[in-house]
């Protein structure tokens, strides 16, 4: 029965892999590919170097079939977003780690630690941290999901090409004074991030010119289109 499943899980990876889209987009400094994988993975490919942020394996997707990472970014210790048996598949002795306090004690001692507001820059490319956290909803206990302070976004200066990844967050007020934003990455799933309604809403403040949408369960990208600004190139 054991190989019978690694084949199963074998061919249901290599059918998702082949439905993963790659976008391209003409930066400043080069062409930036950009790759939504699954849940909150993510992977940018830009002057042959490969960045990834939050690689989770989902069950479904194997990194070994990926690029090797040269940069890693990862938002918080959550485990579908600090999975191990997706980052070994992609870490070499010489990538790159930039995370929270709280994963680089868990999992990478040696990691470069950004909190919210803290910038760092890595092969010509600005990386900021920014806040991402609930400000509605909360477990049984009473305690936000994803308190403030813990846990990160993301903003990648590609020159003055600006990507944002929210990482797991509501529709904060931090987003109304991101700046410029080209391309940004929202979650929406309930109870963990945003309703379909905050979720318009952070990109209404944001206004991207293109928006992902990544961290669902499930999606009506018709309804959200119809939603959203015209101006807003739904991903």
């Amino acid at each position: 029965m054991k190989p019978l499943f690694t084949l199963l899980v074998l061919l249901i990876s290599l059918t998702i892999m082949a439905q993963i889209h790659t976008d391209k987009y003409a930066t400043p400094i080069g062409e930036l590919k950009v790759t939504y994988i699954t849940h909150a993975s993510v992977m940018f490919q830009i002057d042959g170097k490969t960045i990834y942020i939050d690689p989770y394996t989902n069950n479904k997707i194997d990194f070994s079939q990926f690029p090797k990472a040269d940069l890693l970014l990862i938002t918080h210790e959550h485990p579908d977003h600090l999975d191990p048996k997706a980052y070994m598949k992609i870490l070499t002795t010489k990538t790159k780690v930039i995370t929270t306090k709280t994963v680089a004690a868990i999992a990478f001692p040696h990691a470069e630690v950004l909190a919210n507001g803290q910038q760092t820059r890595w092969e010509g490319i600005e990386i900021t941290a920014v806040p991402a956290y609930n400000i509605e909803h909360k477990r049984p206990d009473g305690q936000f999901y994803h308190p403030k302070g813990i846990g990160n976004g993301y903003i990648l200066s590609f020159g003055t090409f600006r990507v944002y990844i929210a990482g797991d967050t509501e529709n904060i007020p931090e987003m109304s004074h991101l700046g410029k934003i080209d391309i940004a990455f929202l979650p929406k799933n309930l109870p963990y991030t945003m309703s379909d309604e905050q979720f318009i809403e952070a990109a209404k403040r944001i206004h991207p010119e293109y928006l992902y949408p990544y961290h669902y369960f499930s999606i009506d990208r018709d309804a959200l289109r119809k939603a959203l600004p015209k101006e807003i190139i739904l991903k």
